[in-house]
């Protein structure tokens, strides 16, 4: 995997924040105790800021459960091959939503999960993401026969846009790994 030889969005401080990013920073700031790097390089755009937040913001209010979101956030951060997002993810999981070790390690190692419902979930994302939205009905069927509903595969869907903005943004603009997610880098 190649990255971009110059950052796209590079940190910006102070009066460099254009002003349309100041207030959604502050709410960042507010949010997690200090302004992640990669919302950082969201910042050069107001309209990607602000686009990242709009679609966290509703695919939080998702029926999968916040443990569930987090998996289809990673998942779709390891086949996208974004160590960033891969690290912030597993701690969030592992951390705040005690999603077991042995599953995030799964995940992140492209194995099965041994929750089957959890294996479903992983598998259907992983093959949207890898396939660019083209899943096989079986796969689509078997997400759906482990519990899953039809509305549940928009959620989905969501979270996969959700990483694309983050995944693709650290390939245009790579960014260190916060301190706060170093452990799982």
């Amino acid at each position: 995997m190649s990255t971009s030889a110059t950052l796209v969005f590079p940190r910006l401080q102070g009066d460099q924040v254009p002003a349309g990013s100041r207030p959604i920073l502050e709410k960042v700031q507010k949010g997690f105790g200090f302004i992640p790097n990669l919302f950082a390089a969201f910042a050069n755009s107001p309209t990607l800021l602000e686009g990242y937040i709009g679609l966290d913001a509703t695919y939080s209010k998702a029926t999968l459960s916040p443990a569930e979101r987090q998996l289809v956030l990673l998942t779709a951060s390891v086949v996208n091959e974004c160590a960033y997002c891969v690290a912030a993810h597993s701690m969030a999981a592992k951390g705040m939503l005690k999603v077991p070790a042995t599953v995030v390690a799964a995940v992140r190692a492209g194995q099965p999960v041994a929750d089957a419902k959890l294996n479903a979930l992983v598998n259907f994302t992983r093959e949207l993401v890898q396939n660019r939205g083209h899943v096989a009905a079986a796969t689509v069927q078997s997400f759906l026969d482990a519990g899953y509903r039809n509305d549940q595969i928009g959620e989905v869907l969501i979270g996969v846009a959700l990483k694309t903005i983050s995944n693709y943004t650290h390939h245009l603009s790579p960014v260190e790994i916060d301190s706060a997610f170093k452990t799982e880098a």
